[in-house]
């Protein structure tokens, strides 16, 4: 995996600054006498709430993962998982042209990550964000929608 500082800093070029969205990436270590691994983990905040939580909302108590990949559940979390893939999918969303945002099938999205970051992108207009909201089933991107739409209200009011 590539440093995450960085991709992470890219990505916040790329968020709305008026809403408090965060994102991590951290791997813990886990020693044991059979071995040693880290247990990596993602994690998006809105606010002082966790809105994504990986591998939390998509690991199983047999520790399988639970994600949309064609081919079923990945078993033994956390030796086989998914956060290389996670940061390929956020590399490629900001790789991505502009005018193809809103409409590109990210077709390795397993676990509904773009339309939390389409939800948060200052690059989508209020037009396809409210597009967005009449489109997506997306919880958490359900949520970025309500805050940067009340913000836009607070603004829309403020410069009246």
């Amino acid at each position: 995996m590539k440093k995450w500082s960085k991709l992470q800093k890219e990505l916040y070029l790329i968020i709305d600054p008026e809403i408090d969205f965060q994102i991590h990436c951290v791997a813990y270590p886990m020693r044991s006498r059979y071995g040693n691994t880290d247990l990596p983990r993602y994690w998006i905040t809105l606010g002082k709430e966790i809105i994504f939580d990986y591998p939390k909302q998509f690991v199983s108590h047999d520790g399988g993962i639970r994600n949309y990949k064609p081919h079923g559940i990945t078993k033994n979390y956390p030796y086989n998982n998914d956060i290389s893939d996670i940061s390929d999918l956020i590399r490629e969303y900001i790789d991505t042209p502009v005018s193809e945002i809103f409409t590109k099938h990210f077709e390795n999205d397993y676990w509904g990550l773009a339309n939390i970051l389409r939800a948060a992108d200052r690059r989508i207009g209020q037009r396809r964000l409210d597009i967005l909201r009449r489109r997506i089933k997306n919880q958490a991107a359900q949520k970025i929608l309500e805050v940067r739409f009340k913000k836009s209200t607070v603004n829309n009011q403020e410069n009246s």
